[in-house]
């Protein structure tokens, strides 16, 4: 078993955060979505621009998942006001746990889940939240695993094409 580790992003690291940020994204979502709307959300929401912009914002936090120094995934936390809906300074939200397809089943998304938790834990938050695809299973059955429950629903755009995403939590205490 390969030692996996998890540390956080730095700003001189931007290009290895697109890099993952593109390549797991387009991983997880074209087969499902057409190829001029994932166009769209890659050259908007993951340039280098946006993702110098929040990793720079002391509200948002990135963490790499490394094996032998290569990236394999990645976790995206917000606090206080950089939460996409609710923004509550007792609340962090994770927008992002992606890991390329190659690894997945080797538990990598677990431990950046793992590390989510701790970093909410250590900001004494009373919930983490998040919103995952309405047509993404295997996401949803993972954060069902590890004891999220729906709350809400509410709307994510790519490109033109309006999804549902369904809003889960956990209360930590």
């Amino acid at each position: 078993m390969e030692i996996i580790n998890i540390k956080k992003v730095e700003l001189n690291e931007i290009d290895d955060l697109q890099k993952i940020s593109r390549q797991t994204f387009a991983e997880t979502f074209s087969s499902d979505n057409s190829s001029d709307n994932m166009k769209v959300y890659l050259e908007q929401e993951l340039s280098s621009e946006k993702l110098m912009s929040e990793l720079s914002n002391i509200n948002t936090e990135f963490y790499f998942a490394k094996s032998a120094h290569k990236v394999i995934g990645y976790l995206k936390l917000n606090f206080g006001r950089s939460q996409k809906e609710i923004q509550d300074e007792k609340a962090v939200e994770i927008e992002r746990i992606y890991v390329l397809k190659e690894f997945y089943g080797k538990q990598i998304g677990q431990k950046l889940y793992d590390k989510a938790i701790q970093i909410a834990r250590q900001k004494n938050a009373d919930y983490v939240w998040l919103g995952v695809w309405e047509k993404n299973p295997r996401a949803i059955r993972f954060y069902q695993k590890n004891g999220f429950i729906a709350f809400d629903k509410h709307l994510f755009k790519l490109g033109d094409d309006e999804q549902t995403d369904i809003m889960m939590k956990l209360k930590l205490n």
